[in-house]
């Protein structure tokens, strides 16, 4: 019996309104009430999930959520870590050089902010997404102490698709590079995916490694669902992310997750009504 739940949120979890389905809203009280874990796992901040930990009633000191791809890990309560591993203010600096070779647009997410050398679109789509400011300036004179959770290329996808390819070995070597979106390659510390982050809060929970159902839609969601018991990649995934997986679901805006749950969890439950 599968015991947690780790999901993906943009073009998995959310339709292309960013919104939770009512269906999945209704499957997810019935999982919590079977003591069945759901875990938000995303490259989103906190401040950028809590809108959906809390609309989905997520909320206790065992409750956990998989935020930066995996960089930190905490409880959505009481906001304890459980797995976190930031990047430097070095490491900004080092890929801001990269990223003036390539003519590529950057940005660095900190635990409350998103700074750039230069304010872009594709910065203030991140900046939206995840309701927190941005901060233009020059990197040289970002403090010494701030917290660099993740750093980030973002431009338009063919420019990125030009980009991919030309980074430097010795980079590929140093940091665990994932395509989260078509306009979003992140760079993190080496050690940091989704996988390890639910692996974390498996291993918190007492919950095995098969008892696990991971599901994902891109690059960044490629690490958790080889993890799974049962990796699930979305119809509208990436095909690296299908050839990953164990089976393939309907797309965001068909309710691939509410599909997954009926067809794995809740038909294996007696005396469920699922119809809505």
């Amino acid at each position: 019996m599968y015991k947690l739940i780790a999901i993906d949120m943009d073009g998995t979890l959310l339709n292309d309104n960013k919104e939770i389905s009512d269906k999945c809203q209704k499957y997810f009280e019935i999982l919590k009430k079977k003591g069945i874990k759901i875990v938000l796992a995303t490259g989103r901040p906190l401040d950028g999930v809590m809108p959906y930990v809390e609309q989905l009633g997520l909320l206790d000191e065992d409750e956990y959520v998989v935020t930066y791809n995996g960089a930190l890990v905490q409880s959505t309560v009481n906001k304890k870590i459980l797995y976190n591993k930031p990047l430097s203010i070095d490491s900004y600096r080092e890929l801001y050089t990269v990223s003036k070779q390539f003519g590529v647009n950057i940005h660095a997410l900190t635990d409350s902010s998103v700074l750039t050398p230069k304010k872009n679109p594709y910065t203030k789509i991140e900046s939206t997404i995840n309701q927190i400011p941005t901060i233009e300036g020059p990197v040289e004179d970002v403090d010494a102490s701030t917290n660099i959770v993740k750093v980030m290329f973002v431009d338009d996808p063919k420019k990125l698709d030009e980009v991919i390819p030309l980074i430097p070995q010795w980079i590929r070597d140093k940091y665990s590079i994932l395509r989260s979106a078509t306009i979003f390659l992140e760079f993190l510390d080496k050690s940091v995916n989704k996988g390890v982050g639910v692996s974390a809060i498996a291993k918190q929970l007492g919950i095995k490694q098969e008892e696990v159902i991971c599901i994902g839609d891109a690059g960044n969601d490629i690490a958790m669902i080889e993890y799974a018991g049962l990796g699930v990649a979305m119809g509208n995934a990436t095909d690296d992310a299908k050839a990953v997986a164990d089976y393939i679901t309907l797309t965001n805006e068909e309710d691939g997750v509410a599909h997954v749950i009926e067809k794995f969890v809740l038909n294996n439950m007696e005396n469920i009504n699922t119809k809505i």
